[in-house]
């Protein structure tokens, strides 16, 4: 039949179209129901644009040659007229229809019965058409017919908000996470870069700091030598966290470690120094092997730690306790202070959050999320708790 385009559209949109109709299991039943009920040879369901005309699903039992994805010019058909008025179209005979006797479609296609019903989505987009077409008389305007047709139609169009609304989550997720990839990757490439230009700096802040003779430069020095260690613990951070975002978790390496209070205990002595007007009520009691990554244990104390210090009231000390408890590490960094909001309490281990009250120039706000994932690496656990009358808790329970 020369009006017949048999070539599908490639646009992704009616391909999806397409698509989305026949994941639509019910459709083929009711394709079959509908020429059952009606004695019609032909039923589809079309997707109708302002410009084209598709089929998207086809029962066709007289050889009109149309099939899923084939189009129709959509002058030619009625269609056309039922989606501008967005009303149904049923015609039993065209020879005996005084509107359509003398249209051009029944002329073009050969036909006698027609019906065609709108599709239209919940929010009121219109989608297309489902009709039907035969070359001989049908009882289509039978009130019973006109319903089974729209409420086909209807459940065709809620299924299709549905599909619609899925593609729509899947995509955006799909998105975010493509996103999210992108952007571990380029930290991960960021922090691995910015090493060696830190290593320099570094470096000569070592240099300056050994002037002895010149105090303002060693002064100087010194304050650069505090400026790059900062860097290099937020370039780990950062290291850290994409290193855990985009493999299975952060890696850890397992060793037998008989002195694990002296290693916990440097890393409070040195945090110590760097805040010489604070209090930290200290008591490490471990003793016995441990199986452990040291390093990442230092790192949890060292983040905890710190943590507690920036945050905390500067008149009341951080109290550090470190024991053995039934096979299990024990850590705890309590600080007095203002309290964290319960609502709150929930995020404090999300990557980059920050609470409102945070100074500018802080982390990243990475720090307790390492945390978290260290102590996870450790087959652990680790909580928060925070009240006014006890301050805030972090409490590390890993197994050795």
């Amino acid at each position: 039949m020369q009006n017949i385009v048999n070539a599908v559209d490639s646009g992704e949109a009616l391909a999806r179209d397409i698509g989305a109709v026949a994941r639509i299991g019910a459709v083929p039943s009711m394709l079959k129901m509908i020429c059952e009920e009606t004695g019609m040879g032909f039923a589809a369901v079309a997707r109708v644009t302002d410009a084209t005309w598709t089929a998207c699903a086809v029962l066709d039992k007289v050889g009109f040659g149309l099939k899923p994805g084939g189009q129709l010019q959509l002058h030619t058909t009625l269609c056309f007229e039922s989606r501008a008025a967005r009303l149904a179209i049923v015609i039993d005979d065209f020879s005996e229809s005084e509107k359509y006797r003398a249209h051009h479609t029944p002329a073009i296609y050969g036909l006698r019965s027609y019906i065609s019903v709108p599709i239209v989505l919940p929010d009121g987009e219109y989608f297309g058409n489902l009709c039907a077409i035969d070359a001989s008389p049908a009882a289509v305007s039978d009130p019973k017919i006109v319903r089974m047709f729209e409420v086909f139609a209807n459940l065709i169009g809620m299924q299709l908000d549905s599909e619609q609304r899925q593609w729509s989550t899947e995509s955006q997720l799909l998105r975010e996470r493509e996103t999210a990839t992108l952007r571990e990757q380029f930290i991960a490439v960021l922090g691995h870069d910015l090493r060696n230009p830190l290593s320099a700096v570094s470096a000569t802040a070592e240099l300056l700091s050994r002037r002895e003779a010149e105090p303002d430069i060693a002064a100087m020095g010194h304050r650069l030598k505090r400026t790059a260690s900062r860097m290099a613990r937020l370039i780990d951070d950062v290291m850290d966290f994409a290193r855990g975002r985009m493999g299975s978790g952060m890696a850890i390496a397992l060793n037998d470690e008989s002195e694990l209070g002296v290693h916990l205990r440097a890393v409070v002595d040195e945090l110590c120094m760097a805040y010489p007007s604070r209090v930290v009520d200290c008591s490490i009691s471990l003793s016995g092997p441990a199986r452990c990554d040291i390093a990442r244990l230092q790192q949890l104390m060292s983040n905890l730690l710190a943590n507690a210090l920036t945050h905390g009231s500067p008149d009341a000390p951080v109290v550090v306790r470190a024991i053995v408890e039934e096979g299990m590490l024990v850590l705890s960094v309590s600080n007095a202070g203002e309290p964290i909001p319960p609502q709150l309490l929930p995020r404090v281990f999300e990557p980059y959050w920050r609470p409102k009250t945070s100074a500018p120039g802080g982390g990243l706000g990475l720090g307790l999320y390492i945390c978290q994932q260290i102590v996870k690496a450790h087959g652990g656990t680790l909580e928060v708790c925070s009240s006014i009358t006890d301050g805030t808790r972090f409490t590390a329970r890993i197994p050795l």
